[in-house]
């Protein structure tokens, strides 16, 4: 719902806008990344106890997906920050690509986050029934899916990290 202006006599200025008095933005939360990531996986492990039999093999190419979004996370986050921090050789940034990067970053994070648990539920539920040859096969692709998810998320919070605006230079020391 927008906030309805007040009425105005006729002449009278019209009031400066107000700024917001804190960011509205804020910094992805790891607890909340943290509790999504464990109801996600006892969801899973619940739907995998209860259905094993007829979920097909798990598949490698999820993970190495993962595994290369975080690879493309990371390379951003470490190329953004030398961009904002105006490191030697690097380029110039164009502010809308660091709000798109802070896009990605956040919605990265939250996904990474129920990825590690779709993906740690069940391997949690597949080391604990050893004895059967098709969860033994099925714990390689869901280590590796865990481990590419967590890496996710570890990208994600890097690349959000790395786009925020450096804090001006103290007025009262200026650089000599």
């Amino acid at each position: 719902m927008s906030e309805q202006q007040p009425i105005r006599p006729a002449g009278e200025p019209e009031p400066p806008p107000r700024r917001p008095t804190e960011p509205r933005l804020h910094p992805t939360s790891v607890a909340t990344l943290f509790v999504l990531a464990l109801g996600t996986a006892a969801v899973a492990w619940v739907l995998v106890a209860d259905n094993y039999g007829d979920l097909p093999q798990i598949p490698w190419l999820p993970a190495f997906t993962i595994f290369a979004l975080a690879a493309f996370e990371a390379f951003l986050a470490r190329t953004t920050k030398a961009r904002i921090d105006r490191k030697p050789g690097a380029p110039p940034l164009d502010p809308l690509a660091v709000a798109k990067y802070v896009v990605l970053a956040k919605a990265s994070s939250p996904a990474g986050a129920i990825f590690t648990g779709l993906y740690g539920g069940p391997l949690v539920w597949l080391l604990a029934q050893g004895d059967l040859t098709h969860a033994r096969a099925d714990v390689p692709p869901t280590a590796t899916g865990l481990v590419a998810s967590v890496a996710l998320v570890g990208a994600a919070l890097w690349l959000e990290r790395s786009c925020r605006v450096p804090k001006p230079p103290d007025e009262d020391n200026p650089a000599e």
